[in-house]
């Protein structure tokens, strides 16, 4: 972080912290000397991030006013970045109805102002569902009585960010790209870092500034364009990119759901949003935000520098953070009356419980999955074509986790470091699903336990129970031997001499 002390420090509410952009501002906030509360509706969310003993967290929805209107007390500044990429009927409606709940509240709460982060896009066009909700958003604030900074940027390039994927897994994946005409469509691009350097920022505007302001790394580019210089960047071999004269978004956004980690209910936003240019028309937050010395991050840079982040397991937050909310799992052992189905095993060996940990904790994402990789990846072949989050999300860092992450098409409800990892399944299904792994010591060494539990959905849930049986007597056997394999084959390592110094 290089974040600047504030010369006014704030008291600020985030929401949207769970999420990608939020969950990088906050620290960057906290760094500027402002105070900052967080509200978000499910705690356990941030429960693992550095942060969060220096901030108030608040559990509550933007649906409730009062409740809102509570947490907005004494606060100067809201951060509105909430944005769903649900859809279905009434999406936009209740996306304006939030914000108008929000911009009523702050204002007998005494807020001076709301910053929102909304999307590039051009004037006077059609615009795809979710475009046009972010801009009825934006206008929602600046035709509230709070003064209002809005900002619009295009893709935005970091670790983990969702454009990004995007295009890495594109341009990884295919050697010769077909797509649709919008590929040759003008797109700005703005580093991750520079949008929080903008954010951090508007707290301390002077005021009133109520406006939009344009966004963007001041360099061109088209999508094909921004996937070749990510080839290039990447080391990658020339990649060619055929533009076919049909446009066909949802068959694009098909096509990307299945190659890339994006689930086909973020891809098709994604890529209706790319149907128009997405330029900046006007560059007037030069005259209240100084360019940073050396200027703005460059596309080509941005990438270098996510494809760094990555390498060093130094990703903050990824598209994936904020997730879906869902039931805890009962206690045990009766499960409250729920229909179950429980497939465990457990595998005792002389390894310590410390390496069977570590290979429990850094499961997933290039790890896998320890057994049957080709059954794992036809089943999340199959929950991309259904919508699911599939088995390419990967995971944040290499071999540590927090509440609230996602594995892949898991995301993590509980973590006992050292003892116990269990896994929500986000994958489509007709019931509930999770996976539970734990170690404990036996004796000299540790017995391995590993337990999948699924609650039926219905009739269908129950069939589907008993389809899935064959694969998973093959399947979680040879995991639970694997992992200990692997516990074992790392205790080995560690327990090699060290060669002899030069």
């Amino acid at each position: 972080m290089n974040g600047t002390p504030a010369a006014d420090p704030k008291t600020v509410l985030v929401t949207g912290a769970t999420g990608y952009i939020g969950g990088r501002l906050v620290p960057r906030l906290l760094e500027a000397g402002h105070t900052v509360r967080v509200l978000v509706r499910t705690p356990a969310k941030i429960a693992g991030v550095p942060w969060l003993e220096d901030v108030e967290v608040i559990r509550s929805s933007l649906d409730d006013g009062a409740a809102l209107r509570a947490a907005l007390d004494g606060v100067d500044v809201l951060y509105y970045l909430v944005h769903s990429m649900a859809a279905g009927t009434g999406f936009e409606a209740r996306e304006q109805a939030m914000a108008g709940t929000a911009a009523a509240a702050a204002v007998p709460a005494g807020v001076g102002r709301i910053v929102y982060l909304g999307g590039l896009h051009p004037a006077n066009a059609a615009l795809s569902t979710h475009m046009r909700s972010r801009e009825a958003v934006g206008r929602v604030f600046l035709d509230g009585p709070v003064d209002a900074v809005v900002f619009q940027a295009g893709v935005v390039i970091g670790s983990g960010s969702a454009s990004f994927e995007m295009i890495r897994h594109l341009a990884e994946t295919m050697p010769l790209m077909p797509a649709p005409s919008w590929v040759r469509n003008k797109i700005e691009a703005i580093a991750v870092r520079d949008v929080l350097r903008y954010l951090v920022a508007a707290a301390s505007l002077e005021g009133p500034v109520n406006r939009t302001f344009d966004i963007g790394c001041r360099e061109v580019l088209s999508y094909a364009g921004m996937m070749k210089e990510y080839a290039a960047e990447a080391g990658l071999p020339r990649r060619p990119v055929l533009a076919l004269p049909v446009p066909a978004p949802r068959l694009a956004g098909l096509w990307v759901a299945l190659v890339t980690p994006i689930p086909l209910s973020m891809s098709l936003p994604l890529v209706e949003s790319l149907q128009h240019d997405a330029v900046s028309r006007e560059h007037g937050i030069d005259s209240y935000v100084p360019l940073p010395e050396g200027g703005l991050t460059g596309y080509r840079r941005a990438v270098a520098l996510a494809l760094a982040k990555e390498r060093d397991g130094q990703v903050e937050t990824t598209w994936a953070s904020a997730g879906a909310d869902a039931d805890p799992l009962p206690s045990d052992p009766d499960w409250a009356g729920h229909r179950v189905y429980v497939d465990e095993r457990t595998y005792s060996s002389p390894v310590a419980p410390g390496h069977v940990w570590t290979i429990i904790e850094g499961i997933g994402g290039r790890n896998g999955w320890y057994s049957l990789p080709l059954a794992w990846r036809v089943r999340g072949w199959l929950d991309k074509i259904t919508g699911g989050a599939g088995l390419l999300r990967g995971r944040r860092h290499p071999h540590l986790l927090a509440e609230g992450e996602a594995v892949d098409w898991w995301r993590v409800e509980r973590i006992d470091r050292g003892r116990l990892l269990r896994l929500r399944a986000e994958m489509r299904a007709p019931g509930r699903a999770w996976l539970e792994l734990s170690v404990e010591p036996d004796g000299t060494g540790s017995r391995y336990r590993q337990r999948a539990i699924f609650f039926p959905k219905g009739l269908g849930g129950r069939l589907y129970w008993l389809a899935v049986l064959p694969f998973h007597s093959l399947i979680f056997p040879a995991m639970s031997r694997n992992i200990t394999a692997a516990a074992h084959g790392l205790a080995d390592l560690e327990s090699e001499p060290a060669g002899p110094t030069p």
